[in-house]
């Protein structure tokens, strides 16, 4: 049976993934200023020398301004303490450039896994699996051995 504990901090997440999925950055950055510790440590495929709330607002400037009709889809949660399991399906278009890649229109869709430890009622650790593999094969970047997409 699930805490209250766990199920707060599956509403604040819930209100981060609501705020994504408006594609608006200004609401992303006011939501992860409200939700998420200044000094939160980051631990995602994500290739930058920040670090704190700036690395995450970094993260959602840089996919919203590639994929900036993108979607989070959480398929699964799991909630336990002051821990937050999600796994989620991420879809958008490639129309802005993205890890060097000019737009191409193409749709993607991945899959990521995410642990949050929450502290105070804020997220305080983020630990990350994303399949940028997959992103970058239906982007054509990367060759599908099995020749299929994602």
């Amino acid at each position: 049976m699930p805490t209250a504990q766990a199920e707060r901090n599956k509403a604040t997440f819930g209100r981060l993934h609501d705020a994504v999925n408006t594609g608006d950055l200004e609401t992303v950055s006011k939501t992860i200023d409200e939700m998420v510790a200044p000094d939160v440590l980051f631990h995602a495929p994500v290739p930058m020398g920040m670090t704190g709330v700036q690395a995450l607002k970094q993260v959602w400037e840089v996919l919203l301004r590639a994929f900036p009709d993108l979607r989070v889809t959480t398929e699964d949660t799991v909630a336990e303490g002051d821990r937050l399991v999600l796994r989620n399906t991420v879809t958008g278009t490639h129309l802005g450039e993205y890890r060097g890649l000019p737009p191409t229109g193409k749709p993607v869709r991945y899959g990521e896994i995410f642990i949050i430890r929450f502290a105070d009622g804020r997220v305080a650790e983020i630990w990350g699996v994303v399949d940028v593999l997959a992103q970058l094969r239906q982007l054509g970047v990367e060759p599908d051995p099995g020749g299929r997409s994602r």
